[in-house]
C-alpha cells in the first residue's frame, strides 16, 4: 500500500509494529483510519515475511480513544462505513491465522477496548484504562465488545462493566483475565516484542493450526464440534515438516530450524 496517513509502520525482522498516530485527537479513528488500518492487516496476514504483528498508540495518553466524534458530526452515511474487517481493521477481521498483540499505552476507550479484545493478547501500560461508555451516550458497544468481554472474563463482571461503562485499570484488567500482562511505559513496547519473539521461537505451522482451531472454536456450540472441527488439523501438523524437526531438535537438544508456511 501507499505511505500510511493515519499510522506509522515499522518492520522488523518478522515483526510488523503498526502505530496509531492521531495524537491531536488520543488517536481516535474515523472510517478512512480503519480502512487503512485494515488494509495493512490484511496486508500482514497475506505476506510471508510477517509472522506477528503489534498495535499501539503513538505518545503516552491514548491507544485509541475510540470513534473521532468530530468527523461523524459532519460526515455524510456513505463516509461513515466502516471497512469489511471492523473499527481500526481489527473487530470484524474472522479468521485471522497470525497474531496481534495490543500494546496499551493510555486510554482504550469504545472502539479502542474493541480492538484490544479483537487482538489475541494485551501487553498494558500500568497507566492504561479501558472502557466502554457508549450506554453513557445513548449507544451500545455493537463492535464486538460486548461479547468478546462476556467471553473473556466472568460473565457479571463483564455485566457490570457493559452496563455501567466505568474504567477498568491495567491492573483490573490482568486480574479479570482480559489483559496478559502490566507494565512500566518505558517498558511496553519492549515487553510486546518479547511477547511477538517468544511466538516466533515456535513453529509457524503450529501457531497457523493453533490460530484455525481457536477460530474454528468461536463458531462451535458444543466442545464435540469443536474436536470434530480439528480432525483436518491434526493431519496437517502431523505430516508438516516442523513436526519431524522439532521432534528431532529436541533429541539432539539443539534449536529447531523451523521452514516457512
Amino acid at each position: 500500500m501507499t505511505s500510511p496517513q493515519f499510522c506509522k509502520v515499522d518492520s522488523k525482522d518478522a515483526i510488523l509494529t503498526v502505530t496509531i498516530n492521531r495524537p491531536e485527537l488520543r488517536n481516535a479513528l474515523h472510517p478512512p483510519a480503519s480502512k487503512e488500518l485494515a488494509e495493512i492487516f490484511k496486508e500482514f496476514q497475506a505476506d510471508k515475511k510477517h509472522r506477528v504483528a503489534i498495535i499501539t498508540g503513538v505518545g503516552d495518553e491514548a491507544f485509541c480513544s475510540g470513534n473521532d466524534v468530530k468527523f461523524s458530526a459532519t460526515a455524510s452515511l456513505a463516509e461513515m462505513v466502516l471497512p469489511r474487517e471492523g473499527f481500526g481493521g481489527l473487530t470484524a477481521f474472522f479468521g485471522r491465522t497470525k497474531p496481534v498483540i495490543a500494546a496499551i499505552n493510555g486510554l482504550a476507550m469504545g472502539g479502542g477496548f474493541e480492538m484490544a479484545l479483537a487482538a489475541d493478547m494485551i501487553i498494558a501500560s500500568n497507566s492504561a484504562q479501558f472502557a466502554l461508555p457508549e450506554p453513557k451516550i445513548g449507544l451500545a458497544a455493537l463492535g464486538g465488545g460486548i461479547h468478546r468481554l462476556a467471553r473473556q472474563i466472568p460473565y457479571k463482571k463483564a455485566v457490570e462493566i457493559l452496563l455501567t461503562g466505568r474504567k477498568v485499570s491495567a491492573e483490573e484488567g490482568e486480574r479479570l483475565g482480559f489483559v496478559n500482562q502490566v507494565t512500566e511505559p518505558q517498558e511496553l513496547l519492549e515487553q510486546a516484542v518479547e511477547m511477538a519473539n517468544r511466538i516466533i521461537a515456535c513453529s509457524p505451522i503450529s501457531i497457523d493450526v493453533t490460530m484455525t482451531a481457536l477460530n474454528q472454536g468461536e463458531t462451535c456450540q458444543t466442545m464435540l464440534e469443536t474436536m470434530k472441527s480439528d480432525y483436518g488439523l491434526v493431519k496437517r501438523i502431523y505430516t508438516s515438516p516442523d513436526f519431524k524437526e522439532g521432534v528431532s531438535a529436541f533429541a539432539q537438544k539443539r534449536k529447531p530450524v523451523w521452514k516457512a508456511l
